[in-house]
């Protein structure tokens, strides 16, 4: 079994738990009396490098990274500094995140807000717009053809977008034939857990300009900013390097210019 299966697994288990507890047809019923969901889109696809900052306190492959007791205030000095959206881990097992730390971030924000999550069911599609969500993750490595289809349309449905997350050439081409329009590039194999900063671009290319391009994991300064975006990434998502920072404000700004440079 692989990291990601086992991930996956739990996911399961927890969702069955929060079933148990809250009816499909009350997120229905929540999620068509919330605020319409944010379009990211039109920043992302901007000249300017986008950053997605990452509320995140812990990850499979370094145990903990950050105790975050304010996610809130995060969110905000993250916007401060120019974030474009903000990433909310709502995974608990592996990565100690919960649904109200969306919620308060999506309380302190008016910039997009992304649930970053391992979507397998309906159900957490609801979930996230009920609670607030603008965009939600789209593991293409967690689903076959048919619902990574089903749950893109879901997402629009719903007013979201989906980043499709890829590692993979084979995975690219899946997310591009089922016509995603927001692509990640995850340096990180969620199977292994192994980190290779030169996977996006071996795979930016084969995107083109098919799709907006998202550099995923690994990006832990302004080298690695200044790399990404010389190989094309419209877009930048980063966790551990912000939550570790001290003055992520700053380190925004700092990945912001250092792209700049980059594309100069």
């Amino acid at each position: 079994m692989s990291v990601l299966d086992d991930i996956i697994d739990g996911v399961r288990l927890d969702l069955e738990d929060r079933k148990a507890t809250r009816s499909l047809a009350s997120l229905k019923q929540q999620a068509a009396s919330v605020a319409p969901a944010l379009d990211p889109m039109p920043r992302f696809r901007a000249p300017e490098l986008a950053v997605i900052s990452e509320v995140k306190r812990k990850s499979p492959s370094k145990g903990h990274l950050a105790e975050i007791t304010d996610p809130a205030q995060l969110a905000a000095s993250y916007a401060a500094g120019g974030a474009a959206a903000i990433s909310v881990l709502t995974e608990q097992r592996r990565f100690n995140g919960t649904l109200a730390d969306l919620d308060a971030v999506r309380a302190a924000v008016d910039i997009p807000v992304l649930r970053k999550d391992f979507m397998v069911e309906e159900y957490q599609f609801y979930e996230a717009r009920a609670h607030g969500a603008d965009l939600v993750l789209l593991i293409v490595a967690a689903l076959d053809d048919a619902d990574l289809s089903r749950f893109l349309d879901l997402t629009g449905e719903l007013g979201m977008t989906a980043l499709v997350e890829t590692h993979t050439a084979e995975e690219v081409d899946r997310a591009l034939a089922v016509g995603a329009e927001l692509i990640g590039v995850n340096n990180r194999n969620l199977k292994t857990l192994d980190v290779d900063i030169d996977t996006f671009g071996g795979l930016a290319d084969r995107i083109g300009e098919r799709a907006v391009k998202v550099a995923e994991s690994g990006i832990a300064g302004t080298d690695d900013v200044a790399q990404v975006a010389a190989q094309g990434a419209d877009v930048i998502l980063v966790g551990e390097a912000l939550v570790k920072h001290g003055d992520p404000t700053t380190a925004i700004r700092d990945f912001m210019a250092a792209a700049e440079r980059a594309k100069a």
